[in-house]
Order: C-alpha cells, then sequence, then structure tokens
C-alpha cells in the first residue's frame, strides 16, 4: 500500500467513544429505515410496472405499509416445530441477520479526512476503515449465509433443508466471481481500503474503466441476495417456501429483514467499488466544487444505493425465475472463466503501463492475443456445431411411477397403471345419470 493510503487510513480511530457509538446507531438505522422505503417502494413499482394499484390502505399513499407488515408478523404466533433444532433453530434468523448489519461499517458516506462536525468534534463520514475491509466485507457475507442454511437443516424438514443446500451451492458459485471482480479493482487502485478505492476514482469511475468487473458484480450480488430471478433457495413453486417454511412470527420478520439489509449493504459496496462512491456524478462535479465536500457527499451515495435497489425492483418484476440448472451454469460456466479472462486482461494492462508502454502498444500486446483467442473460439465452435440428435422416445407401455421407491411423473409415451376403484355403491339408475348410459357401471 502507497503512504497516500496510510495517511487516508490515519483519519480513523481517533474518534471518542460516544461519537463511534453515534455512528454504529446512525448506520443501524440507516440501514432499517432504507429498508422500511425499500419494502413500500418495492411493492409500488411492481404494482405500477403490472398495471395494479398498490399499497394504499396504511397511512398515506399507502406510505405505511411496511409498519403495518412488521406489527402483523409481531402479533403472528411464534411456533417452534416439534421435529427442530430448538437451538440452532433460534440461532439461525440471529446468524442471517446480523452480518448483513456489520458489513456496512466500512462503507464511506463522505471524504476520509475530517470533513463535518458532529457536537464540535471533526469526523469523517464513515464508522470505521482499515486496510483489508473489502475482505472483511467478503468475510461477513461469507457467514451470513449460515443463518440460511442452519435454518434449513435445523428445521427437521426436507424442504426447508433443500433450500438451505440450494443457498450454500449459491453462495460457493458466485461469491468466486464476485472475489474476482473485486480482484481487479484492488489492482487499479493498489488498496482494499474502501476509502481509498474511493479516493482513487478520481478523475474516472471504476465502472467505466472496469466495466467487465462492474457486470459481473451486478449479477453476482443479486445472485448473493438470493433474489429474482435467482432466488431459488425460497422458490415456492418446488419447495413450498425454501428455507424459511417452518418460521413465523419475528423469526420470519429477521428472514425478510436480513434480505433487504443484504440488497442495501451490497448496492453500497457496488456504488463504493464502481461508482465513485460519495462523489458526486459527472455533470455536478464540473460546475461545483462544493459537491463533494461537508454533508453532499451523504446525499450522492444514498442516490446511488437507491438507484441500485431500484434496479433490484425492476428485475423481479421484469424477469422470471431461472431454473437451478440455468442458474449454476451461468455460474461456473459464464461469470467465472469470464472474470478470469478478464484480471488476466487487466493484470497484464497494469504491468505494461506501470513499464512505461504507451496506450497504441498495450492495446496490441494484450487486445490483440485476446482478439484473436476469440475469433478462434467462434470459428471452432461454427465448424464443430452439430445437429443435437433427438431424444429417443421412451418405451411406450406401462409405467410403474413407485419403481424407484418413490413417485415420478411419467415421460411422454409412457402410461401410468389404471388405477384400482372399488365398486360404486350408487344404485344403478343413478349413476346412469350422472356418467351417461354408454358408462358401465362402477366405471
Amino acid at each position: 500500500m502507497n503512504l497516500a493510503a496510510y495517511e487516508t487510513l490515519g483519519f480513523f480511530g481517533r474518534d471518542p467513544w460516544w461519537l463511534v457509538l453515534l455512528k454504529a446507531v446512525f448506520c443501524f438505522a440507516f440501514l432499517v429505515g432504507t429498508v422500511l422505503i425499500a419494502i413500500v417502494w418495492e411493492r409500488k413499482v411492481v404494482a405500477w410496472m403490472q398495471l395494479r394499484i398498490g399499497p394504499n390502505r396504511h397511512g398515506p399513499w399507502g406510505m405505511l405499509q411496511s409498519l403495518a407488515d412488521g406489527v402483523k408478523l409481531a402479533l403472528k404466533e411464534d411456533l417452534v416445530v416439534t421435529g427442530a433444532d430448538k437451538a440452532v433453530y433460534v440461532l439461525a434468523p440471529i446468524v442471517c441477520a446480523i452480518p448483513a448489519f456489520m458489513a456496512f461499517a466500512v462503507i464511506p458516506f463522505g471524504p476520509a479526512g475530517d470533513e463535518v462536525s458532529i457536537f464540535g468534534t471533526r469526523t469523517p463520514l464513515q464508522l470505521t476503515d482499515f486496510p483489508v475491509a473489502l475482505l472483511y466485507i467478503l468475510a461477513t457475507a461469507s457467514v451470513g449465509i449460515y443463518g440460511i442454511v442452519l435454518a434449513g437443516w435445523s428445521s427437521g424438514s426436507t424442504y426447508p433443508l433443500l433450500g438451505g443446500i440450494r443457498s450454500s451451492a449459491q453462495m460457493i458459485s458466485y461469491e468466486i466471481a464476485m472475489g474476482l471482480s473485486f480482484a481487479a479493482v484492488f489492482i487499479y487502485s493498489g488498496s482494499m481500503s474502501t476509502s481509498e478505492i474511493v479516493a482513487s476514482q478520481q478523475p474516472t469511475w471504476f465502472a467505466v474503466l472496469l466495466p467487465v468487473s462492474f457486470i459481473v458484480y451486478i449479477i453476482a450480488m443479486v445472485g448473493e441476495t438470493n433474489r429474482a430471478p435467482f432466488d431459488l433457495p425460497e422458490a415456492e413453486g418446488e419447495l413450498v417456501g425454501g428455507f424459511n417454511t417452518e418460521y413465523s412470527s419475528l423469526k420470519f420478520a429477521m428472514f425478510m429483514l436480513a434480505e433487504y439489509v443484504n440488497m442495501v449493504t451490497v448496492s453500497a459496496v457496488a456504488s463504493t467499488l464502481f461508482l465513485g462512491g460519495w462523489r458526486a456524478p459527472w455533470p455536478v462535479s464540473t460546475f461545483w466544487e462544493g459537491a463533494n465536500h461537508g454533508w453532499w457527499p451523504m446525499l450522492w451515495i444514498i442516490l446511488k444505493i437507491q438507484l441500485l435497489l431500484f434496479f433490484f425492483i425492476w428485475l423481479r418484476g421484469t424477469l422470471p425465475r431461472l431454473r437451478y440448472d440455468q442458474f449454476m451454469k451461468l455460474g461456473w460456466k459464464v461469470l467465472i472463466p469470464v472474470s478470469l479472462v478478464w484480471l488476466v486482461m487487466v493484470s497484464s494492462v497494469r504491468a505494461l503501463r506501470n513499464e512505461g508502454y504507451d496506450f497504441g502498444e498495450v492495446v496490441l500486446y494484450v487486445g490483440a492475443p485476446a482478439g484473436a483467442i476469440l475469433l478462434l473460439a467462434l470459428v471452432r465452435d461454427v465448424v464443430k456445431r452439430k445437429p443435437e440428435p433427438e431424444e429417443a422416445a421412451p418405451s411406450a407401455g406401462k409405467f410403474d411411477p413407485m419403481a424407484g421407491g418413490y413417485p415420478v411423473p411419467p415421460l411422454p409415451g409412457q402410461e401410468l397403471q389404471p388405477v384400482p376403484r372399488r365398486r360404486s355403491r350408487a344404485p344403478k339408475q343413478l349413476q346412469d345419470a350422472l356418467n351417461g348410459a354408454d358408462h358401465s357401471e362402477g366405471s
């Protein structure tokens, strides 16, 4: 890390205890307040996209709907499943919710210098920062997923267990791609400190310099938060609700809170790493020198977080849910290989630039080999493409759905065995009236 990074980190760790406590309370209140707004906003936006009326009963224009939902959940009966592991069953929602709040401690709301005065004390608009802040975010995100896995396992039911297993596979798949997108940011900024990463995005944001990393992170953050179209751990059409099926009342509310807090956290991380963090957008920063000083930086990062939350909502109202095999294929066969190739290219470009090569030489040495490899892969794919053989039709005839020990639906061309029926006890005249005269008795 360079000397400037050490100077930036020197602004932290000097606040009095009451100011640290005040900042921690602000981070908690900001997350909870943003979640309450996001719940109403999501229901309003999805209703608008579906041409229907959204919440309009609780409060002006239905703006207190999230408070009504919270009261409703709190007043529901708190059930504990008989076959559950009670200690883990109660602990799982807590394990899921707490790490979601912890990750927000290193998000910068303003410059690292002593920019603002709070009750006469100059302080940066950030709770804390350290040289490996982004590794801290990855670690807390990884811990949070254990809450979902433990919730599925401790419920003592099959479908919640399947939801927990899906969530663990989802975390492994998409956190690899997310970490690779972080690595490109580390290379360009020369630091893992969030405040230093924002400071290094002057004058160009990393979303422009590293577009592939930005796109990969946006996709990975949707998969990491189990949001549509990647909400496979709680696919109610397949798992009857998923990992939280056996939960009710405040325990269920904590899972819901953790999901929305994670949405806010990953949106804040995306804003910090790729969208300039607290920096004002380009048109504003060109004519207003004070846009990046004082309390104004807090406005810019909040606006960016809200835009990314709208992106979450837009995806939910637009795209259908993927199949699980499509979802895993996207993570392992698309995002991870693309991230690896992109990381090699970024490393090569930075190494050549550090050696003093100009832009044209960098494009020649890095872009030409990459373009040649892509062209060869395209040609190979076109030449070797063969029509897929038609699947052989299953053998016709009788089909036993219980042959494997559990019920299986028949494939096209297979017929279920006739279900034995007891002889009807109704009079023959009534059967003829209900079934028609051409139907035999007991049909």
